[in-house]
């Protein structure tokens, strides 16, 4: 898709699954099953849907996925079903390697999104290593609570967790065994955007949200040098702004793309499918669902007048839609320009 100069692409990560009560908030099962129909574990399958645009100068990947650092056990918690790693998909979908994405932008740092900033390796675990970068080498496991991870687990570093062997877009093979990979920059040539309140809230994280946040995402960019932090609200370049809003969480930001005539926006976690669209319909995970609600209020009834193109972060089949009003109730159609 082309807007204005700038080519657009939809890039998929993989299925996952999280519990559905949790993703509809206080909307009773009997409504939101009807939409999204949950497994025998009460899960409702999910995507991340990354975004690809290429400037004249530049390649962007707005955020990164799920990552491919999990354990088995921790697979089969969130129900990830790979078929493929996420370079190849990338390049299947744009003819671009890791190596030639040029700028990563984090709405913020959720292992959903931020999950594949790096990306496992073959190396030591051993803390007077050269190969371990400082940063990482002396963090632990985040506090999860009852996410799933033994005690023995919690305190351990957090890129000795995985147990599942992929392949860089290079060809190198990432280490299948825990006790020899840490994470490294899965784009290696590309700056890594995200705004210095989030940066500041992932590492003194909530309560409520601690287990969302793991510093193999983001260490190891700030070890090599390739995260920049930048302000609550700021352009990344011409036509593609960022904008910090309350809602998900304190932090989190949205996107909006004006190119060309037509306007593209992103809402991240805060109308994550288009089954969220209707106004109380928001995610218990939110820690500020009455800001969530009065963002919606203001937002949607400009998404329909001004036709944007709206990007719906976790829709599992139709991620990118224009919205319409019919009979009182917004409606999402697919895009097909």
């Amino acid at each position: 898709m082309q807007a204005g100069d700038y080519r657009i692409e939809v890039i998929p990560d993989t299925e996952f699954r999280l519990d559905g009560g949790a993703m509809f908030g206080v909307v009773p099962r009997v409504l939101w099953e009807r939409v999204c129909p949950p497994d025998e574990l009460n899960r409702v399958r999910l995507n991340m849907n990354c975004l690809f645009i290429e400037t004249p100068n530049e390649k962007i990947l707005i955020e990164t996925g799920i990552g491919e650092k999990w354990s088995e056990k921790e697979m089969r918690m969130y129900g990830i079903f790979r078929e493929k790693p996420f370079a190849q998909t990338l390049f299947e979908k744009t003819g671009c390697t890791t190596e030639d994405i040029t700028i990563v932008v984090n709405t913020h740092l959720h292992f959903d999104h931020a999950g594949g900033n790096t990306i496992l390796e073959c190396g030591t675990l051993n803390a007077d290593s050269q190969s371990v970068p400082p940063a990482v080498a002396g963090a632990a496991f985040p506090d999860t609570g009852t996410e799933g991870r033994g005690d023995a687990e919690k305190t351990s570093p957090p890129y000795a967790r995985s147990e599942v062997a992929a392949a860089s877009a290079d060809g190198v093979v990432l280490s299948s065994n825990p006790r020899s990979a840490i994470p490294n920059p899965q784009f290696r040539g590309a700056r890594y955007f995200v705004s210095r309140s989030e940066f500041e809230h992932a590492e003194n994280p909530h309560e409520r949200d601690r287990a969302s946040y793991l510093p193999e995402n983001w260490q190891p960019l700030k070890e090599s040098g390739q995260l920049e932090l930048k302000p609550d609200n700021y352009e990344v370049v011409p036509g593609l702004t960022m904008q910090t809003v309350r809602g998900h969480s304190k932090t989190m930001q949205t996107w909006r793309l004006d190119r060309g005539g037509k306007t593209l926006y992103g809402f991240a976690d805060l109308i994550p499918t288009r089954h969220h669209l209707s106004l109380p319909w928001i995610m218990g995970y939110d820690l500020y669902p009455a800001e969530t609600l009065e963002f919606k209020k203001t937002i949607l009834p400009k998404a329909v007048n001004e036709n944007w193109m709206c990007l719906f972060y976790h829709d599992f089949e139709t991620p990118l839609c224009r919205l319409m009003e019919v009979d009182g109730k917004l409606k999402a159609r697919p895009v097909d320009d």
